[in-house]
């Protein structure tokens, strides 16, 4: 099976099957930008910091944060990701670049 890719400024980005990136090192704000745009979403300041947020704490911890702790984090009302994102978490999560979490995870996105 070929994986999904996307090229920008002729860079070729490679993601899974599920949109996923598959290097989180080839991931920057401008990457971000550009998926959140093929899903219909513009990234403001509250999104960037919040995807931000995740890489810090995914790279500092090894895992996600509990998707209700995200939005007490940056002291953000509860629907905070409902609100900034389609697909909230698993969305979020995604345009962080971060790796896929695996389908038992995912289904608490």
């Amino acid at each position: 099976m070929t994986q999904p890719e996307m090229t920008r400024n002729y860079t070729t980005i490679e993601l899974d099957e599920d949109g996923f990136l598959l290097d989180p090192e080839k991931w920057n704000q401008e990457l971000a930008a550009t998926l959140a745009a093929h899903d219909g979403l513009i990234l403001g300041e509250e999104h960037r910091e919040l995807l931000l947020s995740l890489r810090d704490f995914y790279f500092t911890h090894g895992y996600a944060p509990q998707e209700r702790h995200v939005c007490f984090f940056h002291q953000q009302d509860k629907y905070c990701l409902e609100r900034l994102f389609h697909d909230q978490y698993r969305e979020a999560w995604r345009l962080a670049g971060l790796p896929n979490p695996g389908e038992e995870y995912k289904s608490y996105m």
